[in-house]
């Protein structure tokens, strides 16, 4: 089979919780992209409404949507790529990742360096980190209250405490928790009651708040604890993907505290490409450590319990990979 044409596999959302394994033709590169085969894609917590469904998704998805934390090697580029040639182990900005093969535009591609080995390497997920750490602007002696330990939370912990804050972290999950203490958390807070929970950070910065706190699980609850554990002049980052509906913020204790609010979410590819480099380069000098994030890994043919563990979440689970082999 030639290099223009080849045959691969790919997850198809037919319906909401229903996905099928579709055989395609992956196609040619255009000027300017570049194909990858793909080693394996994340799954990001941002595509479990398609899999519940939502009413203003229409389906069958595309073939690999929405899949867009891939990695592999280029198989093939197209003209006036440059950098690039085949066989190059590279992360990519794609929307098609659910699959063998994806295309993306070269500007999109970042190389991985050898000394990663074939370690797995979701790019686009760890430049999410990467973008919303560098707008938190954490700075050394900081207290730092993350809500919401997911990949998100448990990564930004790991740079945080890597910055030299004290970081507290707060979860419903008693899983969660280990990992953030294991990222550096410096206290764990279970979020089960919301209420205690905010009692005790606040007595944990002496009734005075927290300089920067990261709201990380994308829900009114944790919106809510985020803002009643902010201090004077603090900065509040919305890293949470809310997706669900509107939400409400008390706007009267946003304004009596003076708070900076940020809405760490970036869509500019040049912006998703910086924090990719810039997790390569953090990465490859151990200053962080992804792997025990990597909690789950799926087949391809397995992408439906995939999206069931990012679901349910069951005991051990921070992150789930489909692996293409």
């Amino acid at each position: 089979m030639s290099a223009q044409a080849r045959g691969c596999r790919a997850v198809r959302f037919r319906q909401p919780r229903a996905l099928a394994i579709e055989r395609i033709e992956a196609p040619p590169p255009g000027t300017g992209e570049v194909r990858v085969k793909l080693q394996g894609c994340g799954v990001c917590g941002s595509n479990l409404p398609v899999w519940e469904g939502r009413p203003w998704f229409g389906y069958p998805l595309e073939p690999g949507a929405p899949g867009h934390e891939g990695w592999g090697r280029v198989d093939a580029v197209g003209e006036g790529v440059e950098g690039l040639r085949p066989g190059d182990r590279v992360a990519l900005l794609s929307f098609h990742a659910y699959a063998e093969y994806d295309l993306a535009p070269a500007s999109g591609v970042v190389r991985l360096p050898e000394t990663l080995g074939e370690r797995s390497f979701p790019g686009e997920a760890l430049a999410c980190v990467m973008n919303i750490f560098e707008r938190c602007a954490i700075e050394a002696g900081q207290t730092v209250a993350i809500v919401g330990v997911g990949f998100i939370g448990a990564a930004l912990t790991a740079l945080a405490a890597g910055a030299g804050a004290r970081v507290l972290a707060l979860s419903r999950r008693p899983f969660a928790l280990e990992m953030a203490e294991r990222m550096g958390a410096s206290a764990l807070i279970r979020l089960d009651d919301a209420a205690r929970a905010i009692a005790q950070a606040r007595a944990m910065t002496g009734g005075e708040g927290c300089r920067c706190v990261i709201e990380a699980a994308g829900t009114q609850q944790t919106l809510d604890v985020a803002t009643e554990i902010t201090g004077v002049r603090a900065r509040l980052v919305i890293a949470g993907y809310h997706q669900d509906g509107p939400r409400q913020v008390n706007l009267q204790q946003w304004n009596w505290r003076g708070l900076d609010v940020i809405n760490a979410h970036e869509r500019d590819p040049a912006v998703y490409r910086r924090g990719m480099e810039a997790a390569v380069n953090l990465v490859v000098r151990g200053g962080f450590d992804p792997e025990p994030l990597w909690t789950h890994r799926f087949p391809l043919e397995e992408a439906s319990a995939a999206f069931e563990a990012l679901a349910l979440r069951p005991a051990g689970f921070m992150k789930g990979l489909i692996e293409c082999g």
